[in-house]
């Protein structure tokens, strides 16, 4: 057997139609050709990615990284340590919670009560404008990954070829010492504004284009993938969207 459908695949590598389907949107695994009906197909090379990507999957990696690895943008060990940095964080936090948990529970039984600015420590819950901020966040993942899907392959390929493109502009600019404010910034981030509106169903507002901004800063999937341009880049380009919002929108 040569080729596999969709429903073959997912069922070959315990996997969804929908998660192969999201995977060709964002082009990390792109299907060998379409058959009758338009039903994906896919051949040796790609269940041989598939299985690269979900092998990083189970590592912990996620999508960018994954799709960095594989492109040799980023050596695996390097997505690896990056991961391991996180996951050590992330342990670090839940050493600091299980000490407020044991120093409340001696203080409700009677032993030295706790200073005020301790009862809080490792817990960072998220305020109300985090999850807010989280929930529009997905909103925005879906929009986009819906307009993908509407897009042929021919021009799902070429949007990270775009996102490079504008990516390495700013990141020339920053170097050359101009700031988010600059004009010739701003130009670029223009471009963006408009890969962006061709992805909506409608040209973002500058209140949506201002709260896009923020997830350059504030969340992992737009973050993690503008530091690896560039140690600060995610902060440098979200406030040039910040200021493309607020002077030409």
């Amino acid at each position: 057997m040569d080729e596999w459908t969709t429903a073959q695949v997912a069922r070959l590598a315990g996997t969804t139609a929908r998660t192969l389907r999201h995977y060709d949107a964002i082009g990390l695994l792109t299907p060998a050709g379409t058959g009758p009906g338009g039903q994906r197909r896919y051949r040796r090379a790609e269940l041989l990615r598939l299985q690269q990507i979900l092998l990083l999957k189970r590592l912990g990696l996620g999508l960018g990284d994954i799709g960095a690895v594989l492109a040799g943008e980023q050596s695996e060990t390097e997505a690896l340590r990056r991961h391991a940095a996180q996951i050590g964080a992330e342990r670090d936090r839940l050493a600091r919670l299980a000490d407020t948990v044991e120093a409340t529970i001696r203080q409700l039984e009677g032993g030295r009560p706790m200073a005020p600015d301790t009862w809080f420590t490792g817990l960072d819950a998220p305020d109300e404008r985090d999850r807010a901020r989280r929930a529009w966040a997905q909103q925005v993942v879906e929009r986009a990954f819906a307009a993908l899907q509407a897009l042929t392959p021919e021009q799902r390929r070429a949007v990270p070829a775009q996102m490079h493109r504008i990516n390495t502009a700013l990141a020339a600019l920053r170097s050359e010492g101009r700031g988010p404010a600059d004009e010739a910034v701003q130009d670029v981030v223009a471009d963006h504004y408009r890969l962006v509106e061709a992805h909506w169903d409608s040209a973002p507002a500058p209140e949506a284009y201002r709260r896009l901004a923020a997830l350059y800063t504030g969340d992992p999937r737009f973050r993690d993938p503008c530091e690896q341009v560039a140690p600060g880049h995610a902060a440098y380009f979200a406030a040039a969207m910040t200021r493309y919002a607020d002077t030409r929108l």
